[in-house]
């Protein structure tokens, strides 16, 4: 084992002073303090927060329930039970839908692999970022947690296909009517 040298006089002196010197130094600046739950700052363009399923201009879901997000997912978070749509009730304009669909966020760790998986887009990522709870259940999100909101024109599935004739229109994007519009209380 190594001696120490002794040190000497002006290094026992010195080394505590210049250690305040930082403390002194600091005391007396401005505190620079973020003002988050008040004023929250932007984020990136393509930052990844909470998945949002969307809808189709008609409101149909696009979401097919393929499962392949659950599949693409490495940390298992997600959870997707299809099932097959019918003449009378139809929620996407596919043969199937996401009847269930959950993401859990106690486990998801927000890698975006999901969305890239996603063949009709139909999962993508927002930019809200405060997903904090204090009850673990209130951190699964359901399928209706999850679906983007009703906007003007849209109506609630389930309903038949208003923006063609087939599935391939909606995935082309050669639909042959336009949205819907406001519908009244005698439709």
């Amino acid at each position: 084992m190594a001696q120490q040298e002794p040190r000497g006089m002006r290094e026992q002196l010195w080394d505590p002073i210049a250690g305040f010197g930082v403390t002194f130094r600091t005391m007396f600046k401005k505190v620079v303090t973020e003002q988050y739950p008040f004023e929250k700052l932007p984020t990136a363009p393509r930052f990844h927060g909470r998945h949002q399923l969307n809808r189709w201009p008609d409101g149909l879901e696009k979401c097919i329930g393929c499962e392949l997000c659950a599949w693409a997912c490495p940390a298992d978070a997600i959870y997707v039970e299809g099932a097959s749509n019918t003449e009378d009730e139809r929620f996407s304009p596919g043969e199937r839908y996401g009847r269930v669909y959950q993401i859990n966020y106690l486990r998801c760790i927000l890698c975006g692999l999901c969305i890239e998986a996603c063949p009709t887009r139909a999962l993508t990522m927002t930019n809200e970022y405060e997903l904090a709870d204090d009850n673990r259940a209130d951190l699964i999100y359901e399928k209706s947690d999850l679906l983007a909101p009703l906007l003007p024109g849209m109506e609630q599935p389930p309903h038949p296909m208003r923006l063609g004739d087939d599935e391939g229109d909606y995935y082309r994007g050669t639909w042959s009517a336009p949205a819907p519009t406001e519908r009244t209380a005698s439709q």
